[in-house]
């Protein structure tokens, strides 16, 4: 086919894809990716998209079929990728003409070439900067523009790259072009300026845009071109540039970008030095003189905020504990900001940053009033400081109380008397705790403040109780506590004042969640209804009834808010944990809620999957018994076990909840399918993986030794091959002993027929693989740390005897010994009697005594305690079971020759086995 029907074919078919008819969507999605690989297909999407006659969806659909087939098929290794002819015609065509009129396809064309450059620039394509370079001195507007645009994003592109050799062809770069970028910046800039000043605002913001260009095309140079910068004067000659056209710029609103000197800062702060003072200088009169009056505007205001603090918290500018082991940058830049920040400047810092920075404002007001969820939901934590006035004013003041704290103290507690200032007073709660008497405050003060009920008073007493929740951790009287519940404010560690007041809060918890409409907001107020039921366990039963009635309702209304829905989840684990065995009652709606979160096929399952899982255990460990609806889930969990992920463990959990739960139905269910999913999983999975795996089975096996080992049957040649070729990690090898254990112990003939199978796959004699079982067992016992499985292998060692088998009685010795290593482990003199007893063994179920802030034991708990008291481990004597198995040995052989098998054993093991047996 030529070039110009291969080009109509694409283009109905790329038309065929933008449209609205789903019919034919798909067919057309799917002709367009068997295209992918076809030679010439790129030739005919870059013909598309640089014709601007086209359709522009059309269009940018053709440039979003090349972007990704560049990630696919550009590179020479790739399969089907595209041959050197056809990508030295493609990066021809895409940098002979930068005159695209559409500003989102004009962005993504210069991605697009910034993609192919990071793979072939310098090498395969020296031309692409020489040409760029060119067409940005360009005369015409749109074409100066759309090059400057993708000399950027190659910049940005090429700068991102981190191996050694990239970063030396990116410095070789920064030092040819970097006088040229310098240039650009200052000519773009000269012309802002002049057309500001001739009040042509259209060519000025124009000018605008290609100088904010060429500054982002600096700071790339100047922070990742450059191992040892000495910029400094050029980049103190930018930022002379600004400070000469800053106030245009800021009257502009938008014009400046400090992200060239945080970068700087951030990369090169040895270099930055010679520049703290200036900046500092420059930051301070705009942000706390009048220099910054009524042109400022908050995202220059944040940045310069960062820069200060940034200055502030640089380990590079931290003296050393003992000054005279500092480096000498570090003490230079510590001088700097020491003379800098003098008790005036301080003392300027602190007074505005609490009376004019922390003041809501007009606009805050008035939100407050048009919508208070929406102003109660204020954006803090994580990175917000970087980004957002009211964060980033906060922590500067913070930092900066924490290094001056002697000069500001002053100053905030002057400012306290004077002007109440409860925000400030409230972050630095810490540093003023010996300065402030926060009792008498809040008696004398604030309690009065929260009793205020005039609606135009709820500025005060939102402040104030925020207040309150910094300082009740750092200093707070517990008799005061009553006075503070009754205001209906939570925050104690006090439990008995808690229960006092639970009712009234849950009440009042319940009403607001009702009441608030802001997903955020019911997000705030589920997460702290959980933090209440986590506090006080099951006594918050008697409360929750309305809100088990509401959960249903508020889960269906809140379909498309998936963050919200993560909330109710959180909020039902506790509250399973806090109904226990009453949680059954909640499965008509919490089951299938657990099945939506944990169905890998329904989209939700991204946001939900880690909160599903965590619910759908605490759900089976609070159980009182198996019903057909929990065991319907199951099915979830062979594809949430392909996945592989961090989740892995909390599914195994899962799994042997179940088995504790109801091991007969589960694994009559669900065995075969689990089996499959452990032989595919055990080919590629870590050691620790491995582990998690085994210890089902051995669970499994644990529980239902008989069920057990029919239906992991499939896993268990392996293990035992493990043991006789002595596998090389120890906690590998500890479980395999722990799971041969259990069979031998428990399940002595499936242990046979285990042994004859493997002998026949071997070629090998029964016996003598058995003398390398117990031979490679003994000699790998010290893998074994946990007591249990210790004492698990001498009773399955000795459960091999009596016996006339001439290979046991060769590994007799060995079989002994471990027995007394496991007597050491077990055996404790009881205080009462003066005898030695097995500190393993368990007699009966006692319900155990709970201090008030313990938790109760789950449903789970209850099981595995009734299921250790059936367990050999747990209720056999090893003391006398050794006793009796060597008796029994001792009858079959005669004593004369148990004697002479006797004296293959360490006269000192013999001595030390006799003294555990003493008395018996």
């Amino acid at each position: 086919m030529d070039m110009d029907s291969a080009r109509l074919v694409v283009l109905q078919t790329l038309t065929q894809a933008t449209s609205q008819d789903t019919a034919g969507l798909k067919p057309a999605e799917e002709q367009l990716k068997q295209w992918e690989t076809q030679p010439g297909f790129y030739s005919v999407l870059l013909n598309i998209f640089n014709n601007h006659m086209l359709d522009v969806n059309v269009r940018w659909l053709a440039v979003l079929y090349f972007k990704n087939g560049i990630d696919r098929y550009w590179r020479r290794v790739a399969p089907h990728s595209l041959s050197e002819e056809e990508k030295t015609s493609l990066r021809a065509g895409l940098i002979t003409n930068f005159n695209e009129p559409v500003n989102q396809i004009a962005t993504q064309i210069a991605v697009l070439i910034a993609k192919v450059a990071r793979l072939d620039c310098p090498r395969q394509w020296p031309e692409l900067i020489p040409i760029l370079m060119e067409s940005v001195k360009g005369q015409d507007g749109l074409q100066q523009h759309r090059a400057l645009l993708t000399f950027y994003h190659v910049t940005k592109t090429l700068a991102s790259k981190r191996l050694a050799q990239d970063r030396r062809l990116f410095e070789d770069l920064a030092s040819g072009i970097y006088s040229f970028a310098c240039s650009l910046w200052s000519h773009h800039t000269d012309c802002f300026l002049q057309q500001i000043y001739a009040s042509d605002e259209a060519a000025a913001l124009s000018s605008l845009e290609r100088t904010l260009l060429s500054l982002k095309v600096l700071r790339k140079l100047t922070v990742h071109g450059f191992q040892t910068p000495q910029m400094e004067c050029i980049l103190w000659f930018i930022i002379c540039q600004f400070d000469k056209c800053i106030r245009p710029l800021l009257i502009m609103k938008g014009g400046i970008d400090f992200e060239n000197l945080l970068d700087f800062l951030d990369y090169h702060p040895v270099a930055f030095i010679s520049l703290i003072q200036q900046s500092l200088e420059f930051a301070v009169s705009y942000l706390f003189t009048h220099v910054g009056e009524g042109v400022t505007f908050e995202r220059f205001t944040v940045q310069c905020m960062n820069l200060i603090k940034m200055i502030l918290q640089n380990h590079t500018y931290k003296p050393a504990k003992n000054i005279e082991d500092s480096k000498p940058e570090s003490l230079e830049a510590h001088n700097i900001k020491t003379a800098f920040f003098t008790h005036p400047t301080l003392t300027e810092i602190g007074r505005r940053l609490v009376s004019h920075y922390f003041l809501l404002t007009e606009e805050e007001l008035a939100l407050w009033e048009e919508d208070p969820e929406g102003f109660a939901v204020e954006e803090t934590g994580g990175d917000s400081w970087k980004y957002s006035l009211r964060p980033c004013t906060e922590v500067l003041f913070l930092d900066l109380f924490h290094k001056f704290s002697q000069t500001m103290t002053p100053v905030l507690l002057e400012m306290v008397q004077n002007l109440q200032v409860y925000n400030a007073v409230g972050l630095a709660a810490y540093d003023l705790f010996d300065n402030v008497d926060f009792d008498e405050w809040f008696k004398n003060q604030l309690l009065g403040e929260l009793q205020v009920s005039h609606h135009r008073y709820k500025l005060i007493r939102r402040r104030v109780i925020w207040l309150i929740g910094q300082w009740i951790s750092v200093k707070f009287k517990s008799d005061l506590r009553p006075l503070l519940y009754e205001t209906r404010i939570l925050n104690s560690n006090d439990l008995k004042d808690v229960f006092r007041y639970l009712e009234s809060i849950f009440g009042l918890l319940f009403q607001l969640l009702q009441q608030v409409t802001e997903c955020d907001t019911k997000m705030q107020v589920l997460h702290v209804i959980s933090c209440v039921i986590e506090r006080v366990h099951i006594q918050i039963r008697p409360y929750v009834g309305c809100l088990v009635q509401y959960l249903p309702l508020l889960w269906k209304q809140s379909e498309d808010h998936n963050m919200l829905r993560c909330a109710i989840l959180t909020t039902l684990i506790h509250l399973v944990q806090g109904l226990g065995s009453e949680s059954k009652n909640l499965y008509p709606f919490l089951l299938p809620v657990i099945q939506l979160s944990t169905d890998v096929s329904q989209s939700p399952h991204v946001y939900l999957m880690e909160d599903g899982l965590e619910l759908w255990l605490v759900t089976l460990e609070n159980s009182p018994a198996i019903t057909p609806e929990l065991l319907r889930i199951f099915p979830n969990m062979s594809a949430l076990l392909e996945l592989t992920s961090e989740n892995m463990r909390t599914c195994f959990q899962i799994i042997n909840a179940y088995i504790y739960l109801s091991a007969t139905d589960f694994l009559q269910n669900y065995a075969e399918a689990l089996c499959r999913s452990f032989c595919h999983l055990l080919k590629d999975i870590t050691n620790e993986g491995q582990v998690q795996v085994l210890k089902v089975v051995e669970i499994a096996l644990k529980v239902s030794p008989i069920l057990g080992a029919h239906m992991f049957q499939p896993l268990l040649p392996a293990v035992l091959r493990g043991v006789v070729d002595g596998e090389r990690y120890p906690v590998v090898m500890s479980t395999y002993l722990g799971i041969t254990g259990r069979v031998l112990l428990q399940n002595s003939s499936f242990f046979s027929s285990l042994l004859t199978q493997m002998a026949s796959e071997c070629n090998q004699g029964i016996d003598q693989l058995l003398g390398n079982v117990i031979e490679m067992w003994v000699d790998r016992m010290d893998n074994i740390t946990q007591p249990e499985r210790r004492k698990l292998s001498s009773l399955a060692l000795l459960s091999l005897l009596p016996s006339d088998n001439s290979v046991i009685q060769d590994k007799f010795c060995g079989i002994v010994n471990i027995c007394v290593e496991a007597l050491h482990d077990v055996m404790t003199e009881d205080s009462d009697t003066g005898t030695s007893r097995d500190c393993m063994l368990m007699s009966n179920f006692e319900e155990p005594k709970l201090s008030e802030d313990e938790e109760p034991p789950t449903e789970q708990d209850k099981r595995k305690k009734l299921l250790a008291l059936e367990d050999p481990v747990h209720s056999v004597s090893l003391q006398q079971f050794v006793y009796e198995k060597l008796k029994a040995q001792q009858a079959l052989m005669g004593d004369q020759a148990f004697g002479v098998l006797m004296e293959t054993v360490d006269t000192e093991i013999v001595r030390q086995l006799q003294e555990f047996l003493r008395g018996l």
